[in-house]
């Protein structure tokens, strides 16, 4: 019987052919089994259904709806670096990396796939490959370099799309210099993406999970945003996963939800709004997050007296479907904030001041008499001449 430091057989594969050698690395024996140069090792992967692979079953047409909890497993994924360590033989120990196609390469049994397996599951399943090779397969098996997560958000976002997340607070899109430290989270993802729109549904917050195996399912669960803003609850800001799909939903417009919204980290720092029109300033103006139209014209300067219809004041939305949305307004300072009198503003709106009557009939004469000012001007020079 040979020594526990050594191998007690060596798989081979040759085409389809699986060779395995019982002698000892080194022998005679071995020696003449060994294929030749040009032959590749087979990539190994785990069965439809071994008892190391639970939840392998038919995928679902929907993802279940389930709790996210915090101590979701980690699944492993092309990216990955892992460290291997075996307890009897130290020699084949040393870091891993799990390639694009989900494999690592391994001394003995060659090429095996790791993606779609929690850290648990992918040690039993190499011990029992091991188990054919050594006499004591003990091994460990750790995550030493996390690869970066990558999650969408869809719906009710600034700018909805594909983000790639690391603890340094990395982003692929965005141009926020917010940064965070740690696992990120679903209100990390939410600030990178923008923010929430002022029509998001904080209730109906979803987020999509793969669960472990080769085949692709998943879960989805429901989170509470505004119980996580009112009361400050945590498990409504759950860790994110590599693959995780986040989802939020529109609502009806609430002035009272918007300003709380405006006053919490889900929402963007501030927001550039066009104000035209008989306003003091009028042009862009980059001003904080909801603020509400009559602040916002304040800030513009004021309307103009005299020349400021203050009973015709319009708000322009274009919604990112296309469509556009015209609404009237009477401008009164000391309004209250609400969707029918006071309505908070959102990145791209385009207030207009229009004119009074007055101001109309002044700016009317003023284009038809200015031409006749020049003409009367000349006809005065020719007098003076005709007078020299």
């Amino acid at each position: 019987m040979p020594p526990p430091c050594l191998p007690r057989s060596t798989l081979w594969a040759v085409g389809s052919v699986a060779l395995v050698l019982t002698a000892p690395l080194g022998s005679p024996l071995a020696a003449s089994l060994l294929p030749p140069a040009r032959a590749q090792l087979q990539i190994i992967e785990p069965p439809a259904r071994p008892a190391t692979r639970p939840g392998a079953a038919a995928p679902a047409p929907l993802p279940a709806e389930e709790p996210l909890m915090q101590e979701d497993v980690y699944i492993l994924g092309a990216g990955d670096g892992l460290n291997l360590r075996f307890l009897a033989v130290p020699e084949f120990s040393g870091p891993v990396s799990i390639l694009n196609d989900g494999t690592v390469s391994l001394p003995l049994v060659g090429n095996v796939i790791l993606a779609g397996l929690t850290l648990s599951q992918a040690s039993q399943w190499l011990e029992t490959l091991y188990r054919a090779q050594l006499q004591r397969p003990n091994l460990q098996l750790s995550v030493v370099r996390p690869r970066p997560l990558r999650v969408a958000l869809v719906g009710e976002v600034e700018r909805p799309g594909l983000y790639t997340l690391s603890t340094t607070g990395d982003t692929t899109r965005t141009e926020d210099a917010t940064g965070f430290s740690g696992p990120p989270t679903l209100v990390d993802a939410i600030q990178k993406a923008g923010g929430l729109t002022s029509t998001a549904n904080l209730r109906r917050v979803w987020v999509q999970r793969r669960l472990p195996g080769s085949d692709r399912r998943f879960k989805q669960a429901q989170v509470d945003l505004l119980a996580l803003v009112r009361v400050g609850d945590q498990f409504q800001n759950p860790l994110l996963f590599d693959g995780d799909t986040i989802r939020i939903e529109r609502v009806e417009e609430s002035a009272e939800l918007s300003a709380e919204l405006a006053s919490s980290t889900l929402s963007p720092t501030a927001i550039t709004v066009n104000i035209v029109g008989e306003v003091q300033s009028p042009g862009r103006l980059q001003v904080p997050a909801n603020t509400p139209l009559m602040k916002a014209i304040l800030a513009a300067g004021g309307p103009q007296t005299w020349r400021a219809n203050t009973s015709k004041v319009e708000v322009v939305r274009i919604f990112r479907n296309g469509s556009a949305q015209r609404r009237t307004y009477a401008y009164d300072p000391s309004q209250d904030v609400s969707m029918d009198k006071n309505p908070p503003l959102v990145e791209g709106d385009t207030v207009i001041v229009n004119r009074t009557r007055y101001a109309v009939s002044a700016d009317a004469i003023g284009a038809v008499s200015q031409p006749l000012t020049g003409l009367v001007n000349v006809l005065t020079l020719f007098r003076l001449l005709d007078n020299d």
